[in-house]
C-alpha cells in the first residue's frame, strides 16, 4: 500500500450508517485531510519536465443517478434498475456499463506489466459510487481501489473530485454547493480511505458546467479552495479573457478570476478541456495526437510543454464500450516504443502542474481566464463601484439589449437550458433546499453537543433527499418519468426532513 503523506491519518470510516451512504458528519476529519499542501505526484513521477516536448491528459467521467424506483420507492441506482428492467429501452447495455465502470482496474495493471506508463484521470459521481455498493457490485469497487491505493499502479491515476449527485453547479443553490463537495469527499473517503482523499486535488465540474452568474461563481471557486482542491477542469467555451475574447493558448494552465457582486475576488487554476463533447475525442485518444503536433511553450521565461485536456463519457455510447479499450491501449504501447517517459508523453492534471511548480513556474504566471460573457458586466461596473445593486443593474440592461445573454453558464451542452421549461423541478428543488437549510442551520449554529448535528441519521437523510433532487438527470432526460422521479423524490426529502 502507499505510505503515509498525512501528517495524522483518521481512523477509517464508514461506507454505510443506517443503510445511508457517508456523506456527512466528519467534516473536521475532511478539512484536516484535504487542507495538506504535500506534493501528491512529484514523489513518485517517473517524468521529468526537459524530456517533454508535449502533454495530454484524458479524464473517464462516470454516472449513474439515484432513482426511487426500488422496493416501496426507495432510492436505488440507475444501474441497478437497468440490470432488474433489461427489456426496457437501453438497459440491455447494463452489464457493458458495469464492465466500464471496473475495466480500467485491468487495463492499467496490464499496461504497467508490459512496460508501459499510463495514465488516466477517473471521475465518478458519488451517486454511483453508492449505488454500486448498493446493488452489491463489490467487485467493480475492488477493482478500483486496486489502481487506486496499492503503491504499484497509483501513480498512474488520479481521483477528480465532483459533485456527489451529478448537480450543475449554475442551478444549485448556492448554500448547497459545498455540500454536495463536502458529501463526496466523505464518501470517497470511506470506500477508498484517507490517503487515497488526500491525493485528490484536482475538481471536474458535472456536464463541464461552470457558473458566470457572478456570487455562484465566486461561491462555487471559494468552496473549491476551501475543500483543498488546487485546480479545476473547464471547457474552453465556457471562459474568456478578462478583456472578454477566446483564450489565445488553450493548451497552457489559466488563473481563472471570480469575482462577486460584492468586489471580492477568488482564484484558481484551471486546465482547459478543448473541443467539443463528442466522446470520440476521447474514446480515440485524439489528445495523444493532437499533442504530438504541439511543441514547447515558454512562460515567464521557462519552457514548459503544452498540455491538451480531454474528458468524456466513460461508458455511453459504442465507442467506449467499444472502441475505446483497443485505442486507449494502443496509444500507450506506441509510446512505450520510445521509451514512454520522453517527447509527446500522458500525465495526470496534478502531476502536470507539480512539475511545472517544480520548474519554477507560479500560479500567478498562468495566464487569466474568467466565466464567459462577464467582460460586458465589468465593463459597465467599475471596479471601485461593485455593489449587487450595480450588477444586477447591469446584468438587466445587457439582457435587455441582447436576447441570447444568459446568466444560466456555459456547459459541453450548450444547445441545452439546465433551467428553461424546467420550473416543476426547479421549484420543488428549490422548495426542498431551503426547507433543509430552515431545518438544520439553526441547529448547526447552536449546536454544543459531543455528537455533531451531521453525524445523526435525520441530517444525514434530509442532506440526502437534498443533494439527490438536484442530480442533472431529471432535467437532462427532459419531462415525463425523469420529472416524475424528481416530484417522488422531493416528496420523500420533505418527509425526511420533517
Amino acid at each position: 500500500m502507499v505510505s503515509s503523506t498525512l501528517t495524522t491519518s483518521p481512523a477509517p470510516i464508514p461506507e454505510l450508517i443506517d443503510d445511508l451512504p457517508n456523506i456527512s458528519g466528519w467534516e473536521a476529519d475532511v478539512q484536516a485531510v484535504t487542507s495538506e499542501q504535500h506534493p501528491v505526484f512529484l514523489p513518485t513521477t517517473n517524468l521529468r519536465l526537459d524530456d517533454l516536448a508535449a502533454t495530454f491528459a484524458i479524464a473517464l467521467h462516470m454516472h449513474q443517478p439515484t432513482v426511487p424506483a426500488g422496493y416501496n420507492g426507495a432510492p436505488i441506482g440507475h444501474l441497478q434498475y437497468m440490470f432488474e428492467h433489461t427489456g426496457e429501452g437501453d438497459n440491455h447495455n447494463a452489464g457493458a456499463f458495469a464492465w466500464c465502470y471496473s475495466r480500467m482496474g485491468e487495463f492499467i495493471p496490464e499496461l504497467v506489466a508490459n512496460g508501459c506508463n499510463p495514465r488516466v484521470m477517473l471521475d465518478y459521481s458519488g451517486n454511483l459510487l453508492w449505488g454500486l455498493r448498493q446493488m452489491g457490485r463489490g467487485d467493480v469497487l475492488d477493482n478500483l481501489k486496486r489502481i487506486t491505493c496499492d503503491a504499484t499502479y497509483q501513480p498512474y491515476v488520479e481521483w477528480l473530485g465532483t459533485m456527489w449527485s451529478h448537480s450543475v453547479v449554475p442551478s444549485t443553490p448556492i448554500p448547497d454547493i459545498k455540500l454536495h463537495i463536502q458529501a463526496w469527499q466523505h464518501y470517497f473517503a470511506a470506500v477508498f480511505g484517507w490517503e487515497a482523499l488526500a491525493r485528490v486535488k484536482g475538481f471536474s465540474p458535472p456536464e463541464m458546467h461552470l457558473p458566470n452568474q457572478p456570487d455562484t461563481l465566486y461561491a462555487f471557486v471559494k468552496a473549491l479552495k476551501e475543500c483543498g482542491y488546487r485546480w479545476l477542469l473547464v471547457q474552453e467555451h465556457s471562459v474568456e479573457t478578462l478583456q472578454g475574447e477566446p483564450l489565445h493558448d488553450k493548451h497552457l494552465p489559466h488563473q481563472l478570476i471570480a469575482r462577486n457582486s460584492h468586489g471580492e475576488t477568488v482564484s484558481i487554476t484551471v486546465l482547459i478541456k478543448t473541443q467539443g463533447s463528442d466522446t470520440k475525442l476521447v474514446a480515440q485518444m485524439q489528445p495523444y495526437y493532437e499533442a504530438k503536433t504541439l511543441s514547447r511553450r515558454s512562460l515567464n521565461g521557462i519552457s514548459i510543454p503544452p498540455i491538451v485536456s480531454q474528458i468524456g463519457d466513460g461508458e455511453n455510447g459504442g465507442v467506449m464500450m467499444n472502441e475505446f479499450p483497443p485505442a486507449f491501449k494502443q496509444a500507450w504501447y506506441q509510446m512505450a516504443e520510445n521509451g514512454g517517459k520522453s517527447g509527446v508523453v500522458g500525465v495526470n492534471g496534478t502531476e502536470y502542474l507539480e512539475l511545472l511548480e517544480a520548474a519554477g513556474v507560479k500560479p500567478e504566471d498562468y495566464p487569466t481566464c474568467q466565466a464567459i460573457a462577464q467582460h460586458q458586466i465589468w465593463q459597465r461596473v467599475s471596479p471601485e463601484n461593485i455593489t449587487p445593486e450595480a450588477v444586477a443593474e447591469a446584468i438587466a440592461a445587457i439582457k435587455q439589449e441582447n436576447s441570447n445573454f444568459h446568466m444560466e453558464g456555459s456547459s459541453w451542452t450548450n444547445d441545452r437550458s439546465w433551467v428553461k421549461d424546467y420550473d416543476n423541478v426547479l421549484t420543488p428543488m428549490n422548495q426542498l433546499s431551503a426547507h433543509f437549510h430552515q431545518t438544520f442551520d439553526p441547529l448547526l449554529q447552536a449546536q454544543d453537543t459531543a455528537e455533531p448535528l451531521t453525524r445523526t441519521s435525520h441530517y444525514r437523510k434530509g442532506l440526502l433527499y437534498n443533494l439527490l433532487l438536484q442530480t442533472s438527470c431529471f432535467r437532462y432526460w427532459g419531462q415525463g418519468a425523469w420529472t416524475d422521479y424528481a416530484r417522488e423524490l422531493y416528496q420523500q426529502g420533505e418527509v425526511a426532513i420533517g
